[in-house]
């Protein structure tokens, strides 16, 4: 297994390139979808963050809803370091028990971090690929493309590590600030750059 983290603030583009990456061979642990799955009813995170937040983040359904808990933790530091207590610690160990599962895979595997400047954690990463968008492109298409109001988008963004905190973890950097061709024509280059590291070339 070679273990590359990637990362990239909201509205970069990092799930294209995650996408990418699997087509051409690599494993994948998105640790977003580990975190929806966590907090799913009947789970423990779920209790907890309903216990801590209230009725108004239970959607009609009895999942989360996550807008509205997105409301709640975006404009309030100490409201998302609550529920990061709740989250963080059981996201890191579906993701290691995952690991282990792929620990005898002879290729390249990705490990999709959003935050995973702003979380600390270093599980060994040969690689860190940061997908990099200026943070004015960032907003735009978060307004364009999901629909977020401006402020809304800001908000996220500010939450996130800086850019300039992103580009000092990288290894390998794809910036995305023009089309859907040239960002899969870079993270080609930058995949085959790894798997000639992986074997070692």
């Amino acid at each position: 297994m070679y273990l590359i983290g990637l990362t990239g603030g909201i509205g970069s583009g990092k799930s294209t390139v995650a996408a990418r990456m699997v087509e051409r061979g690599a494993r994948l642990i998105d640790a977003d979808a580990v975190a929806r799955e966590v907090v799913q009813p009947g789970r423990p995170a779920y209790s907890d963050i309903v216990a801590a937040f209230g009725a108004e983040v239970v959607g009609a359904d009895g999942a989360l809803d996550r807008t509205a808990l997105g409301r709640i933790v975006f404009a309030d530091d100490q409201q998302r370091a609550l529920l990061n207590r709740f989250t963080h610690p059981r996201v890191g160990e579906e993701i290691a028990a995952r690991l282990a599962a792929l620990s005898e895979f002879p290729g390249l595997v990705i490990v999709d971090v959003p935050l995973l400047v702003e979380a600390g954690q270093d599980r060994g990463y040969r690689a860190v690929v940061v997908v990099a968008t200026q943070p004015e492109t960032q907003v735009a298409r978060l307004v364009a493309d999901r629909g977020m109001d401006e402020s809304d988008a800001r908000a996220r963004i500010a939450a996130q590590a800086t850019l300039d905190k992103k580009l000092a973890r990288a290894t390998h950097v794809i910036w995305n600030e023009g089309t859907l061709d040239e960002l899969r024509r870079r993270t080609d280059e930058v995949i085959d750059e790894l798997t000639a590291a992986a074997s070692g070339a």
